[in-house]
């Protein structure tokens, strides 16, 4: 039993860190949009802009954390699964 249960806790820790590779080279592909969201609503003059605008340019700035911390969860949810808590 105790050979079963090290065995998934290596595939679980696998899975985690193929979870973790690809979400971060998705995060690659996502930053070039980002920037050019912020380019086309114009975030570096934020005295200009309405309060709509600085809104949406909050949420254009939050994309990429909340991006990681998907990420991250994923690949702890991958490894906990595994453990039968």
């Amino acid at each position: 039993m105790k050979g079963k249960r090290a065995q998934t806790m290596g595939l679980a820790i696998i899975s985690a860190l193929a979870v973790f590779v690809c979400g971060f080279m998705f995060i690659n592909f996502l930053m070039p949009e980002v920037t050019q969201f912020r380019a086309d609503i114009g975030c570096a003059s934020i005295g200009t802009l309405s309060d709509g605008a600085k809104l949406l340019c909050l949420g254009g700035d939050l994309t990429i954390p909340l991006v990681i911390l998907a990420i991250l969860s994923l690949a702890v949810g991958a490894v906990t699964s595994r453990l039968n808590i």
